[in-house]
């Protein structure tokens, strides 16, 4: 709930910062335009419901964030999340000038705060008073930008608007300094005239000298406070650590064989960063990403708390079992535990957004096909690396495609072979029809690719393909960048086995009679087999199909 406070505050922050910038950038065209149409772009802010949403968003968020340096455990900090807690620590010394010279002086001594106004009291003022102005803006959108980034950047249509985003990000403020800065040229021009910025201050009614220190004075004690408040968290902090060590200490132990004693009440996350553990967290620990899951095991399991229902919600989205937990949420009562972090500390935004329930380990019924191209280094002697490179990535794009598009998962592609999963999310008789219509459209999509490539390839490519249905190991196993979802056990290596028969058989497919049976196809009228396979008990019934392109008809 905090979380999403902090966030939402921050749209609402965004977007007046956002309609400030786009008013500023009319000041590329005049300075009457620029002033002119400044009434539209604060009308929303002017209202009771507006003010009530701009000034409760930023107490709000000013407020969770000095929150959350109190809550803050270790400052082991990204580069970027450095950069924007010093950008956001930046923006009351930055603002707080600016924010009384208008709000402030408008409400207690009337003044106009429009364009003349500030413009004028920069033409006046020094140049600092100019930096800061212009550097407002900017760290504003910085910071806001970051925040949005680590918010957006898990949500699946991100990377299709990144561009489009990119574009708004960079061109939004760009405008809308330069419109300021051609307006501050416009206006200091005019202020040569004689008069001139003694007419613009009487017409703004400008406060004199006694009520501009009493302004100044107002800005003073803003950013005084602001710092002190800022002081005080970080005071708090050890005060926090002394009182949470009276709780009782929490053991942990990593699968590396690593060990951390952390007082109770921090996150397992916290304890990992503290004790400088690598761990990976790309939402930066707020619970949106779930690359921070880790499984818990140990004597003091029962012990720990209900996962919370934002917990939940992201645990379900990734299908993570009971033992699994968020490392960012998860804070262990005392006790011992075992931790086992289920993703690398190098995790990005697509680690996130698995979403297979078998990615954590499971047993599952699935069809599993291999596929092989025959006499495939007979074919490659003679020819340049390039065209093998070449012929192997068209063959593996026409197999792919028919794999996925009849509902399996390509798995691996092993020199010239292919390995696909059927039943990931499906039920098994839907699994095992998939495989027999994969099996069937790679057929096609081979003929296809001869008849393209006749004029280079001395002879047709022909396939091997084994088909096999049965439980097996699913599971996300590798290491770091090289992890993907795979299948294991005897129902893989008898679906090895019967592709390796087809050419015992001189047939393109060999599936077993247990895939068939599931499936509900009728396919007696193929030759039937009964093969010894190598480290399992007993005689698989198998069918040889001479042509694959021919299940419609044999299945009829």
């Amino acid at each position: 709930m905090i979380g999403r406070l902090r966030l939402w505050s921050g749209y609402v922050l965004f977007a007046y910062v956002t309609t400030h910038l786009l008013n500023h950038a009319l000041g590329l065209v005049s300075l009457r335009v620029l002033e002119g149409s400044r009434i539209w772009f604060v009308y929303p802010w002017q209202g009771l419901p507006g003010q009530v949403a701009l000034y409760g968003a930023l107490l709000i968020h000013f407020t969770l964030a000095l929150w959350a340096v109190v809550r803050r455990r270790t400052f082991r900090l990204s580069p970027w999340e450095w950069t924007q807690l010093v950008l956001g620590a930046s923006i009351v010394p930055l603002a707080a000038v600016h924010v009384v010279g208008t709000r402030v002086a408008h409400d207690y001594y009337d003044v106009q705060s429009g364009y003349p106004w500030v413009l004028a009291s920069l033409t006046v003022g020094g140049w600092m008073g100019v930096v800061r102005q212009f550097a407002l803006p900017i760290v504003v959108w910085i910071h806001a930008c970051i925040g949005l980034h680590f918010a957006w950047r898990l949500r699946p249509w991100y990377r299709d608007w990144l561009p489009t985003l990119y574009a708004i990000a960079l061109l939004v403020p760009a405008a809308g300094i330069a419109g300021a800065g051609v307006a501050l040229r416009d206006f200091t021009d005019l202020a040569q005239q004689p008069g001139f910025l003694s007419e613009m201050f009487a017409r703004v009614k400008a406060p004199d000298a006694t009520s501009a220190a009493q302004l100044y004075r107002i800005s003073d004690g803003l950013m005084g406070g602001a710092g002190a408040l800022l002081l005080a968290c970080l005071a708090a902090r050890p005060l926090r650590n002394f009182w949470e060590r009276r709780a009782g200490v929490v053991h942990l132990t990593y699968s590396d064989g690593k060990t951390v004693n952390a007082p109770a009440g921090l996150t397992v996350l916290d304890m990992s960063r503290i004790a400088g553990i690598p761990h990976a967290s790309v939402c930066g620990g707020r619970g949106r990403c779930s690359t921070c899951r880790v499984r818990v095991g140990g004597p003091d399991r029962g012990l720990l708390p209900p996962a919370e229902p934002e917990e939940q919600k992201v645990l379900a989205r990734v299908g993570a079992p009971e033992s699994v937990r968020l490392a960012c949420q998860l804070r262990p009562p005392t006790g011992r535990y075992r931790i086992t972090t289920l993703l690398p500390a190098s995790a990005g935004p697509v680690e996130a957004y698995r979403q297979q329930p078998q990615a954590h380990g499971g047993e599952r019924y699935v069809a599993i096909l291999f596929a092989d191209i025959r006499g495939f280094t007979s074919i490659s002697e003679g020819k340049l690396p390039y065209d093998v490179v070449f012929l192997l990535n068209r063959y593996f794009r026409a197999t792919g495609h028919a794999v996925q598009s009849a509902g399996g998962r390509l798995d691996k592609f092993i020199g010239d072979g292919v390995m696909a999963i059927f039943g990931l999310d499906r039920a098994p008789e839907v699994a095992c029809r998939q495989a027999l219509e994969a099996a069937r459209r790679m057929t096609l999509a081979l003929d296809d690719l001869n008849e393209a490539l006749s004029g280079d390839l001395d002879q047709p490519l022909r396939i091997g393909i084994g088909l096999h249905a049965g439980p097996a190991i699913v599971g996300e196993m590798g290491y770091e960048r090289a992890a993907s979802l795979t299948a294991i056990g005897d129902t893989v290596n008898t679906a090895s086995r019967l592709e390796s028969l087809t050419k015992e058989f001189k047939v393109e497919l060999v599936v077993s009679q247990e895939l068939l049976d599931r499936a509900g196809v009728d396919l007696s009228a193929a030759p039937q087999h009964e093969v010894d396979i190598r480290g399992r008990q007993g005689r698989l019934a198998v069918r040889a199909i001479l042509q694959a392109r021919d299940l419609t008809s044999l299945s009829s």
